[in-house]
């Protein structure tokens, strides 16, 4: 971990999942705009070689916190670092997690509730260690990575999705009067590796009209957590999206369940 030279003037942000993707940009983004930052993800010569990158293009002073967050011992320490007092986090990127590549019946259930507990459990848990300090100082953030999917009935991934919306619309009603925001972003898809990891190619996903650069996506969810938004839904196109899936939701479980129905029978 490194030691730290000076005071950033904007703060300190810590940012889950780091390393790749959007939880990268992210990281790329608030070092860019001023903030010192404290990345945490699993793999230590990505995070050393992230920390070098920013220390180099940014000139901002930075921390690495190598921790696998479903385990125990090593969430403890990021915690730890959230309720510090000394140089205190002023900025929480909630973005660590993954998918699973089958169906919720051909998944173990303990693949399934790994994956729950990094996507709900684990963004709850680190949001209330930086919450008490925030709420002492009078300011702070808490960003936490959703998906458009979460307002729509597709598994056990979506449903966890749903959490941070939820929870980011109430916190951010209840804490905003007290200079803390709460922030879901919601993007559809993302230019990442996230799912070349699943082993799926994007084309298979969706047509090239529905994909976005993770630095766009980055930087609609900051302007909108810098204006106290609760929810961020990059793109126009995506915004109808939402709505229309609001409205249309009863529609989605039928066409769901039909192709369910379709895939079972073709299976006998």
């Amino acid at each position: 971990m490194a030691t730290r030279s000076s005071r950033s003037p904007t703060g300190t942000a810590l940012v889950t999942g780091a390393t790749s993707g959007i939880g990268a940009e992210f990281a790329r983004q608030l070092a860019h705009s001023g903030f010192d930052v404290v990345l945490v993800a699993r793999n230590s010569a990505r995070l050393e070689a992230m920390a070098a990158e920013l220390r180099d293009t940014a000139g901002i002073t930075v921390e690495v916190i190598s921790a696998d967050l479903t385990s125990t011992t090593e969430r403890d320490l990021v915690e730890n670092r959230l309720k510090s007092a000394t140089n205190p986090i002023t900025y929480l990127v909630n973005n660590a997690g993954y998918g699973l590549p089958q169906e919720f019946d051909t998944n173990s259930v303990d693949d399934e509730a790994r994956m729950l507990e990094l996507l709900a459990t684990v963004p709850m848990r680190l949001s209330h260690a930086v919450l008490g300090g925030m709420l002492a100082r009078g300011a702070g953030t808490v960003l936490t990575v959703a998906s458009i999917a979460g307002e729509a009935p597709l598994g056990l991934y979506a449903a966890a999705k749903a959490w941070p919306l939820s929870f980011s619309r109430w916190a951010n009603a209840h804490y905003r009067g007290r200079g803390v925001t709460f922030t879901a972003l919601a993007p559809g898809f993302v230019r990442t590796d996230f799912h070349a990891r699943l082993g799926i190619e994007r084309e298979a996903m969706a047509p090239k009209w529905m994909w976005l650069e993770a630095e766009f996506v980055v930087r609609s969810a900051l302007r909108s957590a810098a204006h106290g938004r609760a929810v961020s839904i990059p793109s126009v196109r995506y915004k109808f999206l939402w709505a229309a899936m609001n409205i249309a939701q009863p529609l989605v479980l039928f066409f769901v369940a039909r192709a369910s129905r379709a895939s079972n029978a073709s299976a006998r």
